[in-house]
Formats: C-alpha cells, structure tokens, sequence
C-alpha cells in the first residue's frame, strides 16, 4: 500500500501530494481535510474511494460558484449546467444544499430581481411569469415576485405615455406579455386624455 510521504500547499487551494516519494497527483485542499489525508497514512483502497468522492463534491461545487460568480442562478439552472457537466445526481444534490444553505442558491432572490429587471425593461406579467418558469422557478415564488412589482396596468401606462397611444404602441405592449385587457385600457386611457 502507498503511503503519503508529504503534503504541500498550492495556490489556489490545491494541495500536491507524494506517495512513497514522488508526486502523485495535486487536488483541492477541502478535498484533502474531508479525505483525512496526513504525512504517514497508508492510502487504502477505502481511502481512495472517500478521496475520490471528496474530489468529485469539491469540483462540483467550483463549477457551481463559477456559474453564481457573475449572476444569480435558479436552482434549476444549477442542476442543468451541472448535469452537462457530467455530475452525478447525489453530487449536485449534495452541493446544491451546501450552496443553499450557505444563501447562494435562493429562488425567491432570483425570481424577485429577474421580475424587478423585466418589468423595468417594460415587460407584462405573462412574459415575465413565462421568463421564470423556463429558469425552474416555482409558481408560489413567481406569484409573489409578481406581486412586489407595480401593477401591471400602471407599467403599461407608463409605456404608452412614453411611446404614445397607437397601434404600435398596442401591439409593443402585447408583444412584451400585458394581457390583452391591460394593453386595451392602457391605450383607450390615453387616447381619451388627448
């Protein structure tokens, strides 16, 4: 059996080990304290399947937050690009609770901001609500990030006083996901005005 005759830390959190003498292999350093790797122990094939493990969870987890270092992602957005990455089911499982838990992976965050940036960008509840049922976000949690927004037919009368009350502004509006009745009342109400 090989033994672990150093252990050496890398940048970037790695850690080169040397069995017997010699480099082996060099590997994330949580990877090495969860594998309870140490100078002298004997490395067993037991051993080797916790280090394997170790090893697949803490790759996993890099991959997630390589994908929340830039923006919020859904949970199922995460289980999607981990998927592709070839990460096996009880792995991601795993790392997605780590992350939850640690408040990186929040559903309602994400549907809440995705609603507040579309509706500014004038889009209806429709596309909206469509938006974050194609990220895997729950209908409850779609519902109250809706919910925060201003009303709809208030974010409809605010286009049609920018872009004024006619067809192409009705068929903007009805392009952006309002509701048919939202789009109707948001350009009759302004044409009245005028």
């Amino acid at each position: 059996m090989p033994t672990i005759t150093a252990l050496r830390s890398e940048r970037r959190g790695r850690v080169a080990v040397e069995l017997d003498g010699s480099a082996w292999r060099t590997l994330p350093a949580d990877a090495v304290v969860r594998a309870g790797l140490s100078v002298g122990r004997t490395l067993e094939r037991a051993d080797l399947r916790l280090l394997r493990r170790e090893v697949r969870r803490a790759e996993t987890l890099a991959t997630a937050s390589r994908a929340l270092r830039t923006r919020d992602h859904s949970r199922q957005q995460l289980v999607e690009r981990l998927a592709r990455a070839d990460v096996a089911p009880a792995t991601r499982e795993e790392s997605l609770e780590v992350l939850t838990r640690a408040g990186f992976v929040d559903d309602a965050r994400v549907a809440a901001s995705r609603a507040r940036a579309l509706a500014e960008r004038s889009y209806g509840d429709e596309a909206i609500r469509l938006d974050l049922e194609r990220k895997g976000i729950a209908r409850e949690l779609i519902e109250e990030a809706l919910s925060e927004l201003a009303g709809e037919v208030e974010r409809a009368n605010l286009v049609v006083a920018r872009r004024g009350a006619s067809p192409q502004t009705a068929r903007y509006l009805a392009g952006r996901g309002f509701a048919v009745d939202t789009v109707e009342s948001a350009v009759a109400a302004e044409s009245a005005e005028e």
